[in-house]
């Protein structure tokens, strides 16, 4: 039975990773697997695995392990992903229109239903299947379709004033690359996504594996070994 006590984030974000695995399993018809098999696969413990599973309920058998086809099923369903979602995009520059473009998200029921831009060169474009749209109708576009979430790839200076339009017409999930914090009430789900933050954070970690690197010599005995 599934625990009253609140997700942590932490376990919510490796879901899609687990999600992502289980569908490779699959793929290679592979039905059954134990916990301290997928822990290899996926470099985490065996232990964290049965913790995260557990969050949501029993799915694996003691001596048998799970059956994959069943888990990634549930989590599939944890995840939303037995629902299918509309998108709009605000911001149809050259990255917005490579997300809108990206056949998997449809593949997994997040289908664009239409994009905004104010550039006179943009708008009337078909990206996807799908016209881009003179941003100034975005108010009345939302009084009349049905939207699930929203995009932003656009500009940081104007992405809360997108954010308020969207806010206003009921929008409970907003996708945010706009590199900026949105001030929204509560109750609209944002997930940021901060590309420069993640290249930083990466950049880092090279710069730290050169910095153990050019220690380990000073650690290191460089007396010989008879």
């Amino acid at each position: 039975m599934k625990s009253d006590k609140k997700v942590s984030a932490a376990v919510i974000q490796r879901l899609p990773r687990y999600y992502r695995y289980l569908g490779d399993l699959l793929d290679n018809d592979i039905m059954r697997i134990s916990s301290k098999e997928l822990s290899i696969r996926m470099g985490i413990t065996a232990s964290q695995i049965r913790q995260d599973l557990n969050n949501f309920g029993s799915f694996g058998q003691q001596g048998y392990g799970y059956n994959v086809a069943t888990l990634y099923d549930e989590i599939g369903r944890i995840l939303g992903l037995d629902k299918s979602y509309a998108l709009i995009l605000i911001g149809a520059g050259n990255f917005g229109q490579a997300l809108a473009g990206y056949p998997y998200f449809a593949r997994r029921g997040y289908s664009f239903v239409a994009l905004f831009d104010n550039d006179p060169e943009i708008i009337g474009k078909t990206v996807g299947g799908v016209e881009v749209l003179d941003v100034v109708s975005l108010p009345q576009y939302l009084q009349t379709h049905h939207v699930d979430i929203a995009v932003l790839t656009l500009p940081g200076y104007v992405a809360n004033q997108a954010a308020c339009i969207l806010a206003n017409a009921g929008i409970k999930g907003i996708w945010n690359f706009s590199g900026t914090d949105l001030h929204v009430p509560l109750g609209i789900i944002v997930e940021n996504v901060r590309l420069t933050d993640s290249l930083m954070t990466l950049s880092y970690m090279i710069n730290e594996d050169e910095i153990i690197r050019r220690a380990l010599p000073k650690s290191i005995s460089t007396e010989s070994v008879d």
